[in-house]
């Protein structure tokens, strides 16, 4: 079982890089951060913050929980991705999802709250993202996106950094976006599942030994249920919507639970 901060992008950035280099002190595995632009207040860029931790620390894997892929444009998340890899020395994780809340993510900026217009967007652009971080030549032409370009650097993992898919227990098209990539991060709607519906979910999915599978800590879910549920990675974030930025760091320095 790996460890994992996920805090939102908000607030002071220089508290956010502290934070990162004392979960790396303290024996956490991973410092992910979320990616909105306009849903809380306060709101950083997440790949800006990171490319400062990457700076800053040696060990821990860097990445977003979730990047909104329907409002970005693959290739300029790949070059972002790419560069994060590049100055973590190999570390960079991408998490995808379609993003929420649809009003003040999209909707405020005239792009389409349509939600299977924006996992249209998402299934056509994940294998775009996929060949760019590779280094691989991409010519395409899609219902969304035209694309006839190599970008150059390719990532520094081989073959890529690990690809992050958010899915929702019951919910065919995204359990099968998971599937085709390295990861899920499993929701039940507005809350993390239980270990029990964890557990449903990794049955369901049926993942290679080399899969990871996000479990979310909380009062009922520890380490140990996490991991007889299927989780290789147990996440930590903040417990409720005014917990402060200072709170989280307390927990982050107190290591990860159980381990």
């Amino acid at each position: 079982m790996r460890y994992g901060i996920s805090v939102p992008n908000v607030g002071d950035p220089g508290a956010l890089v502290e934070m990162a280099v004392a979960a790396e002190e303290s024996g956490w595995d991973g410092f992910f951060l979320w990616d909105h632009i306009n849903a809380l207040p306060q709101m950083l860029d997440p790949w800006v913050v990171l490319g400062a931790v990457a700076a800053r620390t040696a060990r821990v894997r860097l990445g977003t929980l979730v990047t909104p892929v329907p409002r970005r444009r693959p290739w300029k998340l790949a070059k972002e991705v790419v560069t994060l890899d590049h100055l973590s020395g190999g570390r960079a994780v991408l998490g995808v999802g379609l993003g929420v809340p649809a009003a003040s993510e999209y909707g405020a900026f005239g792009e389409t709250v349509d939600i299977h217009e924006q996992g249209a967007r998402l299934d056509e652009a994940l294998p775009l993202l996929d060949a760019f971080l590779r280094g691989r030549r991409v010519d395409h032409d899609g219902e969304f996106y035209s694309v006839h370009a190599e970008l150059d650097p390719p990532a520094l993992q081989r073959p890529r950094p690990p690809i992050w898919v958010a899915a929702t227990l019951g919910r065919e098209r995204p359990m099968a976006r998971a599937r085709r990539m390295d990861g899920v991060f499993p929701s039940a709607g507005p809350r993390a599942p239980t270990p029990e519906e964890l557990a449903t979910m990794v049955a369901e999915l049926n993942p290679p030994a080399d899969y990871d599978v996000l479990g979310v800590l909380t009062d009922t879910a520890g380490p140990a249920e996490l991991k007889v549920a299927g989780a290789t990675w147990a996440i930590d974030g903040p417990g409720s919507e005014s917990e402060t930025l200072a709170e989280i760091r307390t927990r982050v320095e107190a290591g990860p639970p159980g381990a």
